[in-house]
């Protein structure tokens, strides 16, 4: 028996192309959704982009017969629109009006038809409320990724014989089949599957104390090129620091693309930076242009126009970490660091005023191509997955990009662990030869003792 998909709209919003995502079932989208996309439709945000975009492939689909008899798609679907089943009950005390309750109205109609219902949303309440109404309901999961525990970290711990490591450190290599590593019980030991670029922490089976750090270039495991380096006078204080600092310090050819997950105060914007100036300043890198900084927020997308004040003006209270961060790398002094705060913002108002450091919106960046910079986009968790492959479509030659955020704090109302960008662009960009990635723990958060007992405890 055929099954009915009924689509709610933010299904629509996130994914237009989620009305071929149903194979030869029956696809129905009730009438109301229909005016729920209309009053998108003339917002410059990606969600009014997406609603037109769904108006298009609907008014393509118009062509090729009535919509409301139904009309058969090219993968065997059939597409229809339904209206609003006035005459169905809900319980007593539901808003009939509600544009929620209408979409479980028309589902309650075609089952009472006989019909095979599945309501499709993202709306966990909408959800809850079909169970009640004994409507089968499910998320959409064209875009989603593995849950977090599952997805890739770009690292992993790993073990080998004291003499294999020994090996390691003087001929510089070491054969992947010599290292294993342990299940969660460490009671049965495996064979690790390498991604190539992929960090490892390699532990002496017999010596615990005795440890080497390598990556996986996709056919021997080798030791890190920056481990000594001191990237704009910072040092590294934990492994995932070490292998953020090497996936940061290779030059664009060879890694044009950078994801750091992780928690608060793990040092991801903070280190990007340093590497970023150092780059550019220290070193008097002809490889960058300038250093970009971008740190996507919902309210700032959406509201942005309507704000006073120019672009900068309007972005500036949204970038006020990086600020913070800039005055702790400018002056390394942490006893002199406050004693002028005039001498302070002076050093970093250079560094705006020549270029140096440079902030944009997330939505000015479309359609552009950016050559040869330093582009770092914060909080990347609250990106789509459109829009994070908007940003790396961006790049131009000689251009670097680092992703970095914590999948554990999302603002976006239509994203969550499993569908943002951060983490999108994360497993799709497992194996790739141009990307690095590293993921922080908790227990590597350097800020502060409460904001690691924080991590630890919340």
């Amino acid at each position: 028996m055929k099954k009915t998909f009924v689509l709610d709209t933010n299904v629509l919003l996130q994914t237009p192309f989620a009305l071929y995502s149903f194979g030869d079932n029956n696809i129905v989208i009730p009438e109301v959704v229909l005016e729920e996309l209309d009053k998108f439709k003339k917002d410059n945000t990606e969600l009014g982009a997406n609603a037109r975009h769904t108006a298009r492939i609907l008014d393509e689909i118009r062509e090729e017969g009535k919509l409301n008899e139904g009309v058969r798609l090219e993968n065997g679907g059939n597409l229809r629109v339904e209206l609003n089943c006035n005459t169905q009950k809900l319980p007593a005390g539901w808003d009939e009006t509600n544009n929620d309750n209408r979409i479980l109205k028309v589902c309650k109609g075609l089952q009472e038809k006989g019909e095979n219902v599945f309501l499709v949303t993202k709306d966990i309440f909408e959800r809850i409320k079909a169970d009640i109404l004994g409507i089968v309901a499910q998320d959409f999961f064209a875009e989603q990724v593995p849950v977090f525990d599952e997805q890739y970290k770009g690292r992993l711990d790993v073990y080998t014989s004291e003499d294999k490591l020994n090996e390691f450190y003087t001929r510089g290599t070491l054969n992947p089949q010599d290292v294993f590593h342990f299940d969660l019980d460490y009671d049965k030991r495996s064979s690790p599957q390498l991604v190539i670029n992929q960090f490892l922490l390699i532990h002496s089976l017999s010596n615990e104390k005795q440890t080497a750090l390598g990556r996986f270039d996709g056919k021997e495991i080798v030791p890190l090129t920056f481990l000594n380096e001191r990237p704009f006078g910072v040092t590294p204080r934990n492994a995932g620091q070490r292998f953020m600092q090497e996936a940061l310090m290779i030059d664009a050819d060879r890694a044009p693309l950078v994801i750091v997950k992780g928690p608060a105060g793990t040092a991801k914007t903070f280190y990007s930076l340093a590497v970023g100036l150092h780059k550019i300043m220290a070193e008097q890198s002809k490889n960058y242009r300038k250093l970009l900084v971008c740190r996507p927020n919902v309210k700032l997308d959406e509201d942005i126009g309507f704000l006073p004040g120019t672009e900068q003006e309007k972005i500036a209270p949204f970038l006020r970490p990086i600020i913070d961060n800039l005055e702790v790398l400018i002056d390394n002094d942490e006893s002199e660091r406050y004693t002028s705060e005039k001498e302070l913002k002076d050093k970093i108002d250079e560094l705006f005023e020549r270029k140096i450091v440079n902030t944009e919106a997330i939505a000015f960046i479309r359609g552009r191509s950016i050559a040869k910079q330093w582009v770092i986009i914060d909080e990347a968790q609250n990106l789509t997955p459109k829009q994070v492959k908007g940003i790396i479509t961006r790049a131009g030659s000689g251009t670097k990009i680092v992703l970095l955020g914590d999948p554990e704090q999302i603002d976006h109302p239509f994203l969550d662990i499993r569908t943002n960008g951060l983490c999108y662009a994360s497993e799709r960009m497992k194996g790739s030869r141009l990307c690095y990635q590293v993921t922080m723990y908790d227990e590597e958060c350097e800020r502060s003792e409460l904001a690691y007992e924080s991590a630890r405890r919340m």
